[in-house]
């Protein structure tokens, strides 16, 4: 049996999450003779002692120590700001790093550290976990297979219960940014196109003051492939019935959609449909369970070099340049061509 050891920085709602996960990921990693353990740290050292007793992880009191200590990866969950100089760190130390999306605040803080990580040598893994999910794994097969024939139109869906603290979209650069980075992401994953023109409208009825601090609550982005494909990205902070991510896949053969299934949040108006029956997910957690287990998984896997890196930081900045187009044509009304 191989150990492996994780190095876990930051344990608020994501970390937790990741903390929880690498403890499951026994469950996947064991039957092919790996053995994964935990050592965390976070500036709230009580909760993080807490976090760790409760997982049987090993606490420590800085990420010099946590480094120190001879982990064989770095996963970084901490706020965005932090993120270059602790992939830096990562990196000078010598050890793969997960890496929670994005890179940096911006593109412009982020082309830095992807110079940085080249000139290296460094591995790191971006966590854009819809790559993970098995509906869009299948779908992303049928399109790589070409069961599909060529493709007319996607259509990309979005839609939180809630919206996060108001504190929060004060700093997470918008709408775009946040949430649907993840669309543009995966776009780009399952045709392995590059998008370059956003237009973009967003509007304003809920919270009066997600305006104030210069968010959308609810946006729609039309976007253009380099061969000329059309798909449409839409987000929502306040999507009522449940947590909503869904891709339409429409080709001249046939069509696929990721994420219909019996806890879709939605409901037919046609008459005697029953489906979906189940009880709607209502957050991203519950919707991504298996996938952020199976993105650590890869990320043991990288460590120990049995695949290649499954999301890059270049990967990561393409969506965010997708992103950042689609958050300046909201604000000037003009569709804007992606910096590629």
């Amino acid at each position: 049996m191989k150990d492996v050891t994780l190095g876990l920085v930051g344990v608020g709602r994501i970390g937790v999450m990741h903390a929880n996960n690498v403890a499951a990921l026994n469950d996947v990693m064991h039957p092919h003779g790996i053995n994964v353990k935990l050592k965390l740290t976070d500036v709230a050292q009580e909760h993080a002692r807490s976090v760790a007793a409760g997982l049987g992880a090993e606490f420590l009191t800085s990420v010099d120590e946590l480094i120190d200590a001879g982990v064989d990866g770095l996963i970084i969950a901490t706020g965005t700001g932090t993120h270059p100089d602790l992939i830096k760190a990562g990196v000078d130390a010598g050890i793969p790093v997960f890496c929670e999306k994005p890179v940096g605040v911006n593109v412009a803080e982020s082309l830095p550290v992807l110079d940085y990580i080249s000139e290296k040598g460094g591995t790191v893994q971006i966590g854009h976990q819809r790559r993970f999910d098995a509906g869009y794994l299948e779908a992303k097969r049928a399109f790589d297979a070409g069961e599909l024939g060529w493709i007319h139109s996607l259509r990309a869906t979005t839609g939180d219960m809630t919206p996060p603290p108001v504190e929060f979209l004060a700093t997470s650069g918008g709408l775009f940014r946040d949430c649907s980075v993840h669309d543009f992401d995966i776009l780009r994953w399952l045709t392995g196109r590059e998008i370059v023109e956003v237009y973009a409208r967003g509007s304003n009825n809920g919270d009066p003051a997600i305006g104030e601090v210069g968010d959308v609550d609810t946006a729609l982005a039309v976007v253009t492939f380099d061969d000329g494909t059309l798909a449409t990205v839409a987000a929502t902070r306040y999507n009522g019935a449940g947590h909503d991510v869904r891709l339409e896949i429409q080709g001249s053969k046939g069509s696929l959609v990721v994420g219909l299934d019996e806890e879709s949040a939605l409901k037919s108006a046609e008459a005697g449909i029953t489906f979906p029956a189940g009880s709607p997910y209502l957050t991203f957690a519950e919707r991504f369970a298996a996938a952020y287990v199976s993105e650590l998984a890869a990320f043991v896997e990288l460590i120990l070099g049995l695949r290649p890196n499954p999301c890059t930081p270049r990967d990561a900045v393409a969506a965010s340049k997708v992103a950042d187009a689609a958050q300046e044509s909201l604000e000037t009304g003009v569709p804007v061509r992606v910096a590629l």
